[in-house]
């Protein structure tokens, strides 16, 4: 480990006397920079409060678990002993957003007779977590987890789509909506909401509530059933039978579940509960608290892991048009697909749902018109990887023999899909296929998943999660994805890297968008496609229009095939969730930065002071004088960065503005 400075201090307070035992005993915990602070209050029960600045931000809200054998966690219980330590260093990063990320926080662990409560608080957040002090397993039957506001404030809500009022049903869901924004107070009775969800408290402060270290454990979902200001948590159950059915039937559909949620070993950790407090909005979208309270990797060489961007099939229906042959999932097909990546410099092609045998769920299966062999030789020989597509109980009935079958041809990884599930066997599943892909050298790709809660940290194999309303929609949605675009980097993407899928070349003001499944548009500019490529995370990053349609675009798809996924450092210039957001990111000596509007046309002026001494140019990509009646309108252009760093950019209704900086 690259430590840049390590601090650690210890404070053991031993337990003993009469007045020790005394009901309501608080305890605290304060930020590095002081100005959050977390107290814990310890009696019949166990409450915990937040503050920043000295305002009270999460006023006293309830937390314990229920495990089998009578067990509780929280109630009725006393503090043993508390020990605090302050750490302060730098962690090397394998594929993320920086290539080095600074861990500051002061630490304060309650010690219990079964149990303990850990506290940490960061400048950016507060995050809790129960540890199990059990000599033997258990069963957990339930957690309590509140989240009091101080006040109502506006909520930022991805309601579970579907089966509002069941709430049984609504665990089975692909964890893809758009926000509604509402008071607290306001939320519907009916409904969950999957994490994370942002709140807009006082004096300009944004709440963000998520997890991290998710493993062996259901995902946490969100819910207010009685018009309060409080929100709590629900988790899925303990599947009892599953049913092989839904999409293609490559799903496990739940039919019935156990009376607890999850089966834990003795001296489990259970996941972090995440309050992040910010005062600037944008220090939401480059936040790292979610990798830092992550499992470490073990250790092993994740060096043969590759980030690059797909050339993919499926959003654009593998529509070719200029060649003589008959486009679809077949060897001529993809071998323009991976001659087109080769000449771009893209490192992978994706061979989307198609490929294997319809509903026999049996990755073994190949249709007759494809020949993976072949293609993989094909691709080989060009430079280029190939990544295959998994239905989930394809690749889950079968993943060792999968993984090592397909590893020995030469393929790179799978895009696993149609999870659709966060009960502990989902979680289970998507550890044991990082392992398992890992020992084959197998990066995945997981789609209609839960949002990353830490995953990718401890299995750097796993490189992105889908979780996200993205471009997929716009086939046949009409749901607002402009605003959308400026509000979902500030919330999902706070929890991690997310697929969604950017690129297209056929844009549409909003006037002129419409649903088209074989030749599908996006809502907004050209340009806006492209700053894309700045402003979301994305380690696995697909190009979703068709190799056509990028050939007669040229000057685009060169600055697309060439934007990096990763990258060594990402600062946040400015933003407000739903209206825009301006990010600058760094890889080796070359910066790019890039800004997203809604649909009202912007200005703003951005500061470019973080690129320090020198003479510095910009490549800039800019929404066209006409952008506001035929998004596809852009200019190009080559320009100094000015002495004073400052640069004034102008976005269209639904525009964008990207440059590449270079000294």
């Amino acid at each position: 480990m690259n430590v840049k400075s390590l601090v650690i201090s210890l404070v053991v307070l031993a337990v003993a006397g009469t007045n020790v035992f005394a009901s309501d005993r608080s305890y605290q915990v304060t930020s590095p920079d002081g100005s959050l602070r977390a107290t814990v209050v310890v009696g019949s029960n166990i409450t915990y409060t937040v503050s920043k600045a000295g305002d009270e931000i999460i006023a006293p809200s309830a937390i314990s678990m229920k495990l089998s054998g009578d067990i509780a966690f929280g109630l009725d219980d006393k503090v043993r002993k508390v020990v605090r330590r302050t750490v302060d260093q730098n962690l090397p990063t394998v594929v993320y957003k920086r290539a080095e990320v600074r861990d500051n926080f002061n630490e304060m662990e309650l010690v219990f007779k079964e149990f303990s409560l850990i506290f940490r608080a960061y400048d950016e957040g507060v995050a809790y977590r129960f540890r199990n002090a059990l000599k033997t397993g258990s069963k957990v039957v339930s957690e309590q987890a509140e989240f009091a506001m101080a006040g109502d404030y506006q909520a930022f809500v991805p309601y579970v789509k579907k089966n509002k009022g069941n709430f049984e049903a609504q665990y089975f869901n692909s964890f893809e909506n758009t926000y509604e924004v509402i008071p607290v107070s306001s939320w519907d009775n009916g409904r969950m909401a999957f994490l994370p969800v942002a709140l807009s408290a006082d004096k300009g402060r944004k709440i963000l509530i998520t997890e991290s270290d998710l493993l062996g454990y259901p995902g946490m979902y969100l819910y207010n059933g009685d018009a309060s200001t409080k929100l709590t948590a629900r988790f899925a159950p303990y599947p009892r039978e599953v049913k092989q059915g839904g999409h293609n039937n490559l799903q496990m559909v739940v039919q019935s579940r156990e009376d607890y949620i999850a089966t834990a070993e003795a001296g489990k950790s259970f996941p972090w509960r995440i309050v992040m407090v910010v005062d600037n909005d944008i220090d939401l979208a480059v936040n790292d608290m979610v990798w830092k309270l992550a499992t470490p990797d073990d250790g092993s060489d994740y060096s043969w892991v590759r980030p690059g961007k797909v050339a993919w099939d499926w959003w654009n229906d593998w529509n070719l048009y200029g060649v003589d042959f008959k486009t679809g999932v077949n060897n001529d097909t993809y071998k323009y697909y991976i001659d087109f990546a080769a000449a771009q410099g893209i490192e992978y092609v994706i061979l989307d749902e198609g490929w294997a045998v319809n509903l026999q769920a049996d990755l073994m299966q190949v249709v007759p018109e494809i020949d993976l062999q072949m293609l993989a030789g094909y691709a080989r020989e060009r430079g280029v990887g190939l990544i295959l597509w998994a239905g989930y109980q394809a690749f889950a009935r079968d993943m060792e023999n999968v993984c090592r079958h397909y590893s020995e041809m030469g393929f790179k990884g799978f895009k696993v899909d149609f999870l659709d599930r966060d009960d502990q066997e989902m979680v289970d599943f998507c550890e044991k296929a990082a392992k398992v892909a890992a020992k084959y050298r197998m990066m995945l790709d997981f789609h209609g998943a839960f949002k990353p809660a830490g995953l990718t940290r401890t299995y750097p194999n796993v490189v992105n999660f889908e979780g996200v309303h993205g471009l997929e929609q716009m086939k046949w949605s009409k749901a607002d994805q402009v605003t959308y675009d400026v509000t979902v980097p500030y919330i999902r993407m706070a929890a991690g890297p997310m697929d969604y899928t950017q690129g297209a070349m056929r844009n549409a003001t909003k006037g002129n968008y419409t649903p088209v499944y074989n030749e599908p548009m996006s809502q907004g500019t050209r340009c806006r496609q492209l700053a894309e490529y700045i402003i979301f995370e994305s380690p696995l990053n697909m190009l979703c229009d068709s190799p056509s349609n990028y050939l007669a675009e040229p000057l685009c798809t060169r600055f697309i095939a060439e934007v990096p996924v990763v990258w060594d450092e990402s600062v946040g210039l400015n933003g407000e969730i739903g209206k825009y957001i301006s990010i600058a990111r760094r890889s080796g000596d070359t910066w790019y930065a890039g800004s997203l509007t809604n649909w009202d046309a912007r200005e703003l002026l951005l500061d470019l002071s973080f690129l320090g001494e020198g003479n510095w140019t910009m490549e800039i990509f800019r929404d066209g004088a006409n952008a506001d009646k035929a998004a596809r309108d852009f200019a190009h252009e080559i320009v100094r960065v000015p002495a004073d760093r400052k640069v004034n950019i102008k976005m269209a209704p639904g525009g964008g503005w990207v440059a590449r900086i270079t000294r």
